[in-house]
Protein backbone atom coordinates (compact mmCIF):
# COMPACT_ATOMS: atom_id res chain seq x y z
CA UNK A 1 0.00 0.00 0.00
CA UNK A 2 2.83 2.81 0.61
CA UNK A 3 4.09 1.83 -3.04
CA UNK A 4 0.72 2.43 -4.12
CA UNK A 5 0.97 5.93 -2.59
CA UNK A 6 3.74 6.87 -5.59
CA UNK A 7 2.64 4.77 -7.85
CA UNK A 8 -1.06 4.82 -7.23
CA UNK A 9 -2.00 7.85 -6.17
CA UNK A 10 -3.33 9.40 -8.94
CA UNK A 11 -7.14 9.28 -10.61
CA UNK A 12 -6.67 6.03 -13.05
CA UNK A 13 -9.22 7.39 -15.31
CA UNK A 14 -6.55 10.21 -16.26
CA UNK A 15 -4.81 9.75 -19.18
CA UNK A 16 -1.61 11.62 -18.33
CA UNK A 17 1.39 9.59 -17.16
CA UNK A 18 0.76 9.37 -13.16
CA UNK A 19 -3.07 8.21 -13.92
CA UNK A 20 -1.22 5.50 -16.22
CA UNK A 21 0.70 4.40 -13.50
CA UNK A 22 -2.35 4.32 -10.87
CA UNK A 23 -4.18 2.51 -13.70
CA UNK A 24 -1.49 -0.12 -14.01
CA UNK A 25 -1.85 -0.89 -10.13
CA UNK A 26 -5.55 -1.01 -10.49
CA UNK A 27 -5.51 -3.04 -12.76
CA UNK A 28 -2.92 -5.31 -11.54
CA UNK A 29 -4.55 -5.78 -7.99
CA UNK A 30 -7.62 -6.84 -10.15
CA UNK A 31 -5.90 -9.41 -12.09
CA UNK A 32 -4.53 -10.99 -8.92
CA UNK A 33 -7.56 -11.26 -7.48
CA UNK A 34 -9.05 -12.70 -10.20
CA UNK A 35 -6.88 -15.16 -10.52
CA UNK A 36 -7.50 -16.27 -6.93
CA UNK A 37 -11.22 -16.48 -8.00
CA UNK A 38 -10.83 -18.22 -11.02
CA UNK A 39 -12.25 -15.22 -12.01
CA UNK A 40 -11.14 -12.71 -15.20
CA UNK A 41 -10.13 -9.17 -14.74
CA UNK A 42 -13.59 -7.75 -16.02
CA UNK A 43 -15.92 -10.32 -13.57
CA UNK A 44 -14.28 -8.06 -10.73
CA UNK A 45 -15.94 -5.33 -9.88
CA UNK A 46 -14.51 -2.96 -7.02
CA UNK A 47 -16.33 -1.59 -3.83
CA UNK A 48 -16.24 0.46 -0.56
CA UNK A 49 -16.81 -2.94 1.52
CA UNK A 50 -18.90 -6.06 1.18
CA UNK A 51 -22.15 -4.37 2.28
CA UNK A 52 -21.85 -2.58 -0.59
CA UNK A 53 -21.12 -5.65 -2.80
CA UNK A 54 -24.45 -7.49 -1.30
CA UNK A 55 -26.00 -4.39 -2.48
CA UNK A 56 -25.03 -4.23 -5.58
CA UNK A 57 -25.44 -8.07 -6.10
CA UNK A 58 -29.37 -7.77 -4.75
CA UNK A 59 -30.16 -4.52 -6.18
CA UNK A 60 -28.43 -4.81 -9.35
CA UNK A 61 -29.56 -8.20 -10.15
CA UNK A 62 -33.15 -8.08 -9.79
CA UNK A 63 -34.17 -4.34 -11.40
CA UNK A 64 -32.06 -5.14 -14.39
CA UNK A 65 -34.70 -7.30 -15.13
CA UNK A 66 -38.61 -7.27 -15.91
CA UNK A 67 -41.21 -7.91 -12.78
CA UNK A 68 -43.01 -9.98 -11.61
CA UNK A 69 -39.75 -11.57 -9.39
CA UNK A 70 -39.25 -13.09 -6.78
CA UNK A 71 -36.23 -13.62 -4.56
CA UNK A 72 -34.91 -16.51 -2.34
CA UNK A 73 -33.08 -16.07 0.72
CA UNK A 74 -31.89 -17.80 4.23
CA UNK A 75 -33.25 -16.46 7.18
CA UNK A 76 -29.62 -15.73 8.73
CA UNK A 77 -27.97 -13.73 6.18
CA UNK A 78 -25.63 -10.60 7.33
CA UNK A 79 -28.15 -7.69 7.68
CA UNK A 80 -26.66 -6.30 4.08
CA UNK A 81 -28.50 -8.75 2.43
CA UNK A 82 -31.76 -8.27 4.55
CA UNK A 83 -31.78 -4.71 4.57
CA UNK A 84 -31.43 -4.88 1.01
CA UNK A 85 -34.54 -7.72 0.58
CA UNK A 86 -36.72 -5.33 2.77
CA UNK A 87 -35.80 -2.66 0.52
CA UNK A 88 -37.13 -4.73 -2.66
CA UNK A 89 -40.01 -6.07 -1.16
CA UNK A 90 -40.62 -2.07 -0.43
CA UNK A 91 -40.44 -1.69 -4.28
CA UNK A 92 -42.46 -4.34 -5.05
CA UNK A 93 -40.63 -7.63 -5.30
CA UNK A 94 -41.63 -10.79 -3.17
CA UNK A 95 -38.94 -12.42 -1.17
CA UNK A 96 -38.96 -15.93 0.74
CA UNK A 97 -37.01 -16.39 3.71
CA UNK A 98 -35.74 -19.93 4.23
CA UNK A 99 -35.43 -21.37 7.62
CA UNK A 100 -32.51 -23.05 8.70
CA UNK A 101 -32.03 -26.43 11.01
CA UNK A 102 -31.53 -25.67 15.29
CA UNK A 103 -27.81 -25.88 14.04
CA UNK A 104 -28.01 -23.09 11.19
CA UNK A 105 -28.23 -25.47 7.95
CA UNK A 106 -30.16 -24.62 4.96
CA UNK A 107 -31.97 -27.82 3.65
CA UNK A 108 -31.27 -28.60 -0.40
CA UNK A 109 -34.73 -29.86 -0.80
CA UNK A 110 -36.28 -26.68 1.24
CA UNK A 111 -34.08 -24.16 -1.11
CA UNK A 112 -35.58 -25.99 -4.63
CA UNK A 113 -39.00 -25.87 -3.55
CA UNK A 114 -39.08 -22.24 -2.81
CA UNK A 115 -38.17 -21.51 -6.19
CA UNK A 116 -40.75 -20.45 -8.28
CA UNK A 117 -40.95 -20.25 -12.18
CA UNK A 118 -40.84 -15.95 -11.32
CA UNK A 119 -37.64 -16.63 -9.36
CA UNK A 120 -35.13 -14.53 -10.97
CA UNK A 121 -32.07 -14.94 -7.70
CA UNK A 122 -31.46 -16.87 -4.81
CA UNK A 123 -28.54 -15.37 -2.10
CA UNK A 124 -27.07 -17.80 0.23
CA UNK A 125 -24.27 -16.98 2.16
CA UNK A 126 -21.06 -19.19 2.33
CA UNK A 127 -20.53 -19.15 5.95
CA UNK A 128 -21.77 -16.88 9.15
CA UNK A 129 -20.54 -14.63 11.04
CA UNK A 130 -22.42 -14.81 14.13
CA UNK A 131 -22.08 -19.21 14.73
CA UNK A 132 -19.52 -20.31 11.48
CA UNK A 133 -22.00 -22.48 9.94
CA UNK A 134 -20.62 -23.86 6.08
CA UNK A 135 -23.44 -23.97 3.80
CA UNK A 136 -23.77 -26.20 0.86
CA UNK A 137 -23.09 -23.53 -1.30
CA UNK A 138 -22.00 -25.95 -4.48
CA UNK A 139 -25.23 -27.74 -3.83
CA UNK A 140 -27.35 -24.90 -3.62
CA UNK A 141 -25.88 -23.37 -6.96
CA UNK A 142 -26.41 -26.59 -8.63
CA UNK A 143 -30.15 -26.45 -7.92
CA UNK A 144 -30.20 -22.93 -8.67
CA UNK A 145 -28.68 -23.25 -12.20
CA UNK A 146 -30.88 -26.31 -13.19
CA UNK A 147 -33.79 -23.77 -12.19
CA UNK A 148 -32.57 -20.62 -14.25
CA UNK A 149 -32.28 -18.45 -11.27
CA UNK A 150 -29.01 -16.15 -10.42
CA UNK A 151 -27.30 -17.53 -7.31
CA UNK A 152 -25.54 -15.11 -5.16
CA UNK A 153 -23.13 -16.06 -1.71
CA UNK A 154 -22.20 -13.85 0.31
CA UNK A 155 -18.08 -14.79 1.10
CA UNK A 156 -17.15 -12.15 3.75
CA UNK A 157 -15.98 -14.89 6.20
CA UNK A 158 -14.43 -17.34 4.34
CA UNK A 159 -11.51 -16.37 2.83
CA UNK A 160 -8.08 -17.79 4.58
CA UNK A 161 -10.32 -20.20 5.57
CA UNK A 162 -12.63 -22.07 2.90
CA UNK A 163 -11.75 -22.44 -0.79
CA UNK A 164 -13.29 -19.26 -3.12
CA UNK A 165 -12.75 -20.58 -6.50
CA UNK A 166 -15.86 -19.74 -8.28
CA UNK A 167 -16.45 -22.13 -10.16
CA UNK A 168 -16.14 -25.01 -8.63
CA UNK A 169 -18.41 -22.86 -5.93
CA UNK A 170 -20.60 -22.87 -9.11
CA UNK A 171 -22.30 -19.23 -8.03
CA UNK A 172 -22.83 -16.32 -10.52
CA UNK A 173 -22.15 -13.61 -7.76
CA UNK A 174 -19.90 -13.35 -5.19
CA UNK A 175 -19.07 -10.35 -2.05
CA UNK A 176 -15.59 -10.47 -0.45
CA UNK A 177 -14.56 -7.34 2.31
CA UNK A 178 -11.07 -7.02 2.88
CA UNK A 179 -10.80 -6.07 6.02
CA UNK A 180 -11.89 -9.66 6.83
CA UNK A 181 -8.54 -11.09 5.95
CA UNK A 182 -5.93 -8.44 7.19
CA UNK A 183 -6.70 -5.74 4.41
CA UNK A 184 -7.50 -2.51 4.32
CA UNK A 185 -11.01 -1.37 5.89
CA UNK A 186 -13.24 0.72 3.55
CA UNK A 187 -12.69 -1.84 0.43
CA UNK A 188 -14.63 -4.80 -0.98
CA UNK A 189 -15.26 -6.32 -4.55
CA UNK A 190 -18.26 -8.17 -6.18
CA UNK A 191 -17.29 -11.32 -8.19
CA UNK A 192 -20.02 -10.85 -11.60
CA UNK A 193 -20.05 -14.12 -13.66
CA UNK A 194 -19.34 -13.12 -17.30
CA UNK A 195 -22.98 -12.49 -19.00
CA UNK A 196 -24.46 -11.37 -15.37
CA UNK A 197 -26.52 -8.07 -16.02
CA UNK A 198 -26.49 -5.83 -13.39
CA UNK A 199 -27.96 -2.42 -12.87
CA UNK A 200 -25.59 -0.04 -10.87
CA UNK A 201 -27.05 1.21 -7.84
CA UNK A 202 -24.82 4.69 -7.79
CA UNK A 203 -24.76 7.01 -10.71
CA UNK A 204 -22.33 9.19 -11.89
CA UNK A 205 -18.95 7.97 -14.04
CA UNK A 206 -18.23 4.52 -16.10
CA UNK A 207 -15.91 2.92 -14.21
CA UNK A 208 -15.58 -0.41 -12.99
CA UNK A 209 -17.23 -1.71 -16.24
CA UNK A 210 -20.18 0.34 -15.94
CA UNK A 211 -21.42 -1.36 -12.34
CA UNK A 212 -20.09 1.25 -9.94
CA UNK A 213 -19.32 4.59 -10.30
CA UNK A 214 -16.62 6.57 -8.48
CA UNK A 215 -12.84 7.07 -8.48
CA UNK A 216 -11.61 3.73 -7.09
CA UNK A 217 -9.26 3.46 -3.89
CA UNK A 218 -6.40 2.36 -6.01
CA UNK A 219 -4.24 1.74 -2.67
CA UNK A 220 -6.68 0.03 -0.54
CA UNK A 221 -7.30 -2.37 -3.54
CA UNK A 222 -3.73 -2.62 -3.79
CA UNK A 223 -3.85 -3.88 -0.14
CA UNK A 224 -7.00 -5.61 -0.82
CA UNK A 225 -5.41 -8.21 -3.54
CA UNK A 226 -1.82 -8.63 -1.39
CA UNK A 227 -3.70 -9.41 1.72
CA UNK A 228 -6.03 -12.13 -0.29
CA UNK A 229 -2.72 -13.76 -1.57
CA UNK A 230 -1.76 -14.15 1.76
CA UNK A 231 -4.44 -15.27 3.29
CA UNK A 232 -5.03 -17.81 0.64
CA UNK A 233 -1.50 -19.12 0.45
CA UNK A 234 -1.41 -19.67 4.27
CA UNK A 235 -5.08 -21.49 4.60
CA UNK A 236 -4.20 -25.01 3.45
CA UNK A 237 -1.78 -24.69 7.19
CA UNK A 238 -3.55 -22.03 8.85
CA UNK A 239 -7.04 -23.45 9.20
CA UNK A 240 -6.48 -26.70 10.17
CA UNK A 241 -4.02 -25.12 13.30
CA UNK A 242 -6.75 -22.71 14.00
CA UNK A 243 -9.38 -25.61 14.33
CA UNK A 244 -7.43 -27.37 16.79
CA UNK A 245 -7.39 -24.06 19.08
CA UNK A 246 -10.89 -23.38 18.55
CA UNK A 247 -12.18 -27.11 19.63
CA UNK A 248 -9.55 -26.51 22.44
CA UNK A 249 -11.61 -23.70 23.86
CA UNK A 250 -14.99 -25.32 22.76
CA UNK A 251 -13.92 -28.21 25.05
CA UNK A 252 -12.59 -26.21 27.87
CA UNK A 253 -15.72 -24.45 28.37
CA UNK A 254 -17.53 -27.69 28.12
CA UNK A 255 -15.81 -29.14 30.94
CA UNK A 256 -15.46 -25.99 33.02
CA UNK A 257 -18.40 -24.49 32.82
CA UNK A 258 -22.05 -25.93 33.47
CA UNK A 259 -24.90 -25.38 31.17
CA UNK A 260 -23.73 -24.31 27.77
CA UNK A 261 -24.31 -24.43 24.47
CA UNK A 262 -22.15 -24.45 21.30
CA UNK A 263 -24.09 -22.85 18.26
CA UNK A 264 -24.20 -24.79 15.17
CA UNK A 265 -21.68 -27.55 16.65
CA UNK A 266 -24.02 -30.21 14.73
CA UNK A 267 -22.99 -28.24 11.21
CA UNK A 268 -19.65 -27.78 9.37
CA UNK A 269 -17.86 -24.79 11.07
CA UNK A 270 -15.65 -21.89 10.14
CA UNK A 271 -12.37 -23.02 11.88
CA UNK A 272 -12.13 -19.70 13.85
CA UNK A 273 -15.47 -19.63 14.81
CA UNK A 274 -17.13 -20.22 18.47
CA UNK A 275 -20.32 -18.71 19.38
CA UNK A 276 -21.45 -20.35 22.84
CA UNK A 277 -24.55 -19.60 24.77
CA UNK A 278 -24.44 -19.74 28.50
CA UNK A 279 -27.54 -19.75 30.54
CA UNK A 280 -28.16 -17.62 33.57
CA UNK A 281 -25.74 -15.19 32.01
CA UNK A 282 -26.37 -11.81 29.85
CA UNK A 283 -24.33 -11.37 27.08
CA UNK A 284 -23.85 -7.98 27.60
CA UNK A 285 -22.37 -8.66 30.92
CA UNK A 286 -20.68 -11.47 29.80
CA UNK A 287 -18.90 -8.99 27.36
CA UNK A 288 -18.34 -6.44 29.42
CA UNK A 289 -16.55 -8.78 32.13
CA UNK A 290 -14.22 -10.73 29.37
CA UNK A 291 -12.97 -7.56 27.95
CA UNK A 292 -12.28 -6.03 31.91
CA UNK A 293 -10.59 -8.90 31.93
CA UNK A 294 -8.45 -8.06 28.85
CA UNK A 295 -10.88 -10.55 26.42
CA UNK A 296 -12.44 -9.32 23.26
CA UNK A 297 -15.35 -11.32 22.39
CA UNK A 298 -18.85 -10.23 20.47
CA UNK A 299 -22.24 -10.13 20.98
CA UNK A 300 -24.10 -11.03 17.67
CA UNK A 301 -23.05 -9.43 14.52
CA UNK A 302 -19.35 -7.62 14.53
CA UNK A 303 -21.10 -4.56 12.48
CA UNK A 304 -24.45 -4.29 15.03
CA UNK A 305 -22.89 -5.88 18.49
CA UNK A 306 -22.35 -2.48 19.61
CA UNK A 307 -25.88 -1.60 19.56
CA UNK A 308 -26.43 -5.10 21.47
CA UNK A 309 -29.77 -5.95 19.59
CA UNK A 310 -31.19 -10.01 19.91
CA UNK A 311 -29.04 -12.19 17.36
CA UNK A 312 -31.35 -12.81 14.24
CA UNK A 313 -29.35 -15.66 13.77
CA UNK A 314 -29.78 -16.83 16.94
CA UNK A 315 -33.93 -16.48 16.51
CA UNK A 316 -33.88 -18.41 13.41
CA UNK A 317 -32.24 -21.27 14.89
CA UNK A 318 -35.54 -21.66 17.42
CA UNK A 319 -33.48 -21.36 20.66
CA UNK A 320 -35.13 -20.71 23.56
CA UNK A 321 -34.84 -17.13 24.98
CA UNK A 322 -32.74 -18.34 27.72
CA UNK A 323 -30.26 -19.37 25.15
CA UNK A 324 -30.46 -16.07 22.83
CA UNK A 325 -30.02 -13.85 25.48
CA UNK A 326 -26.58 -15.53 26.55
CA UNK A 327 -24.84 -16.32 23.94
CA UNK A 328 -21.24 -14.27 22.81
CA UNK A 329 -18.74 -14.93 19.96
CA UNK A 330 -15.38 -16.10 20.05
CA UNK A 331 -13.18 -15.12 17.00
CA UNK A 332 -9.82 -16.75 16.44
CA UNK A 333 -6.97 -14.91 14.04
CA UNK A 334 -3.77 -16.06 12.38
CA UNK A 335 -2.10 -14.41 15.89
CA UNK A 336 -4.09 -16.72 18.43
CA UNK A 337 -2.20 -18.80 20.14
CA UNK A 338 -2.68 -22.06 22.35
CA UNK A 339 -1.43 -19.52 25.61
CA UNK A 340 -4.05 -17.44 25.19
CA UNK A 341 -6.68 -19.85 24.51
CA UNK A 342 -5.39 -21.08 28.20
CA UNK A 343 -5.82 -17.84 29.64
CA UNK A 344 -9.71 -17.40 28.52
CA UNK A 345 -10.50 -20.48 30.16
CA UNK A 346 -8.93 -19.66 33.43
CA UNK A 347 -10.68 -16.31 33.62
CA UNK A 348 -14.32 -17.21 31.72
CA UNK A 349 -15.88 -20.23 34.42
CA UNK A 350 -15.12 -17.50 37.47
CA UNK A 351 -16.97 -14.70 35.13
CA UNK A 352 -19.95 -16.95 34.37
CA UNK A 353 -20.40 -18.01 38.00
CA UNK A 354 -20.43 -14.35 38.92
CA UNK A 355 -22.54 -13.32 36.81
CA UNK A 356 -25.45 -16.13 37.69
CA UNK A 357 -24.68 -15.39 41.34
CA UNK A 358 -28.35 -14.79 43.10
CA UNK A 359 -28.66 -10.87 44.12
CA UNK A 360 -27.57 -10.75 47.43
CA UNK A 361 -30.80 -10.05 50.00
CA UNK A 362 -31.47 -6.48 50.48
Amino acid sequence: MRAALDDGGFNPSSLHAEGRRARSVLDGARDRIAGLLGATRTEITFTASGTEADNQALLGAVRVRERPAHIVASAIEHDAVLAALEQLRADGYETTLLPVSRDGLVAVEDFEAALRPETVLASVMYANNEIGTVQPVVELARVARAHGVLFHTDAVQAPGWLPLAVGELGVDLLSLSAHKFGGPKGVGCLYVRRGVALAPIFHGGGQEFGRRPGTENVVGIAGMARALELAEAERPRRSPLIAVLRDRLEAGIRSSVPEVRINGAGAPRLANNLNVSFAGAESEALLIGLDLAGIAVSAGSACTSGALEPSHVLAALGLEPRWRAGAIRFSLGRATTAVEIDGVLSVLPGVVARLRAPAPAA
